[in-house]
């Protein structure tokens, strides 16, 4: 279970460093996106310092991630960033295969957190 949980995190923690260095880097092409998604995209672009800032915590809760001595924290610093992937690509992108990947990387970043609960007792008691 170990070697699982290693490896699932590891490619977890992947995905989010490359998604967080592509926002700083744009190596990555991206779709065309639709009408609602262009407003949001225009709003984020507005904010100039919210990308920037959305990369930085990705490439940081990744590389928690990947450290299981670090991996409840990299699961708590992702958790607010999972959640705006999960509304977005459920209300805006409705993709079935991008909302099976977000649905599973979801249940990954809650299985991390549910794992390592007793390191958050102490947060709230």
């Amino acid at each position: 279970m170990k070697a699982v949980k290693f490896i699932l995190s590891l490619l977890f923690g992947l995905m989010f460093i490359n998604a967080g260095l592509n926002k700083f880097f744009n190596y990555m092409p991206m779709e065309k996106p639709t009408p609602e998604q262009m407003k949001v995209l225009s709003a984020f672009g507005e904010i100039a310092w919210l990308m920037p800032l959305v990369g930085a915590v990705e490439v940081i809760g990744g590389l928690l991630f990947i450290f299981p001595k670090t991996r409840a924290l990299g699961a708590i610093v992702i958790l607010p960033v999972m959640v705006g992937i999960v509304a977005h690509v459920f209300t805006l992108d409705k993709s079935p295969s991008m909302m099976a990947t977000v649905g599973v990387m979801f249940l990954i970043n809650l299985w991390m957190i549910i794992d390592n609960r007793e390191k958050y007792k102490h947060l709230v008691s």
